[in-house]
């Protein structure tokens, strides 16, 4: 199977957990219940995540958590060529759909690479090496080329798979919180 077909059976097998919110909700509780209480939460000042839509892993739990600790937020917004830029969030931030469907702040505040020391990196399809396939755009990829902080991604277990090929220009992510073998019932 190549990037696109698994990108579609992940796609198909997250909007059938959504179809049961109750249980989605109780499995996004046990990963970011592990995730809040990590280090790597923890030690953030600066975090970034995108703002969920409709079957991915919902974030505004960590957006409203990351502003109640005073943790500076930021999300991402995406242009031509690949390009992708954070920009800082806060309660107040105003958003758009982009032309992906994603929810994206409208610009304000630019948050550098160098200012974010953890960024929450989507994706589709996981390795249990950290490798992801997203939606194909390569924009974290391209971005996290060029970051040196932590990362992590937040993972239901239906969305490892190991038998797809890695590209030299894909970039793992640090850390996987899941819910995999963590009494989280399906």
């Amino acid at each position: 199977m190549d990037k696109k077909a698994f990108r579609k059976k992940s796609i198909q097998l997250l909007q059938e957990l959504n179809n049961f919110p109750e249980l989605k909700k109780k499995r996004e509780q046990v990963i970011l219940s592990e995730f809040f209480t990590s280090e790597l939460w923890q030690s953030a000042h600066s975090v970034a995540a995108i703002i969920s839509l409709g079957f991915e892993f919902e974030t505004s739990e960590i957006f409203l958590r990351g502003w109640q600790e005073g943790k500076r937020m930021a999300s991402p917004k995406s242009f031509p060529k690949g390009k992708m830029v954070f920009y800082e969030t806060t309660p107040e931030t105003d958003y758009t759909i982009s032309t992906f469907g994603v929810k994206e702040p409208i610009p304000e505040t630019v948050v550098s690479p160098q200012e974010l020391d953890l960024i929450i990196v989507p994706g589709l399809v996981f390795s249990k090496s950290g490798y992801r396939i997203g939606f194909g755009g390569g924009y974290y990829d391209r971005y996290l080329a060029n970051y040196s902080g932590q990362t992590c991604s937040l993972v239901f277990s239906e969305q490892f798979q190991e038998d797809w090929s890695v590209d030299s220009y894909d970039m793992p992510v640090n850390h996987l919180f899941t819910d995999a073998n963590k009494g989280a019932d399906k």
